[in-house]
């Protein structure tokens, strides 16, 4: 039982298709949480199917805030996540309950509980001298150069993300120094007290199943009439940072013609198997995680075993 007399913060963090909604769900029927979602992609209208977005009728009964806060051709950042997070946690605790954090975006929750890096600003003429070098060589290749600089960023970044790999080369020939460096230096500012669970796979295999399963009902549900009504919008460009999540990408190539329906879903499903392997590799890198298998019958009464030392879980909801 811990002494600490902050406000005591939940963050129930994952690979794709670990399972967190459900674990999530259960949670806040037996304990007083309430859900904020972790999710860069849930933030947008319009993308429900290829983020597996909970339906409605879940979403009466256990609200997720932070879902469905942005237009899919509007960006949010990790900054508007933090603020729009500590000021979610705010509300939740002054009606006497408890921030429960879910989702897969790492840096989200880097950011929440570390803070905020002081970086440069954006240097528009530097911006455009990377992207013609990227015109030149192509954005893989900008890729092997940050891993070079700062390969620590480099495993966070896909060598597709175009915006990631740009802002971290900017940064490190503005200072000198590596993204991932400043960022690992900076001062949390926040009341909370943070416990942090991974739900972490025992067997990579059958999380790998989980995706390719996830994805084909993705598809079977109707995931391209999705993006091709998401980019039908007067406002939508191909371009759009929502239409960089992984799903989405690759549905956004196959409407372009540049590649089959069968091709667009072999490809999105080893991009998220891709996206669940550097989530794993930054959870193994978090100090004081602790860790549930997730592929386990048992994964919620681990949870339930990992909280029941808080005094703000002694009394559960009536």
């Amino acid at each position: 039982m811990s002494s600490d007399a902050r406000p005591l913060a939940v963050c129930l963090k994952g690979p794709t298709a670990a399972g967190k909604t459900a674990v999530a769900l259960e949670l806040v029927r037996e304990l007083p949480f309430q859900i904020i979602s972790v999710d860069s992609a849930l933030v947008y209208r319009g993308m429900d199917i290829g983020t597996a977005k909970p339906a409605p009728a879940i979403l009466a009964q256990a609200p997720h805030r932070l879902i469905d806060i942005r237009h899919p051709w509007e960006t949010y950042s990790a900054g508007d996540f933090r603020q729009d997070a500590l000021a979610a946690m705010h509300d939740i605790v002054a009606t006497g309950q408890i921030p429960l954090l879910v989702g897969g975006t790492m840096l989200y929750f880097h950011v929440l509980q570390a803070g905020l890096a002081p970086l440069p600003d954006a240097d528009p003429d530097l911006r455009a001298e990377i992207d013609r070098e990227a015109v030149d060589k192509g954005w893989p290749a900008l890729h092997d150069e940050l891993r070079r600089v700062d390969p620590i960023a480099a495993g966070r970044i896909e060598p597709a993300d175009a915006q990631r790999i740009q802002r971290a080369l900017e940064v490190y020939r503005l200072t000198g120094e590596p993204l991932s460096e400043l960022q690992r230096v900076t001062e949390p500012d926040h009341d909370y007290r943070f416990f942090n669970i991974g739900l972490i796979p025992a067997d990579r295999a059958m999380l790998h199943g989980r995706i390719e399963s996830r994805f084909r009902k993705m598809m079977d549900r109707g995931l391209v009439q999705e993006v091709a009504d998401l980019l039908g919008h007067a406002s939508m460009s191909e371009d759009a940072v929502s239409m960089r999540a992984v799903g989405y990408r690759q549905i956004v190539q196959h409407l372009s013609d540049e590649i089959s329906v069968e091709e667009a879903e072999r490809r999105a499903i080893v991009a998220t198997r891709r996206l669940a392997k550097r989530q794993l590799s930054w959870l193994r890198t978090e100090p004081g995680l602790l860790e549930v298998n997730c592929t386990a019958d048992d994964a919620l009464d681990r949870v339930h075993a990992l909280l029941s030392g808080e005094k703000s879980f002694v009394q559960p909801l009536a």
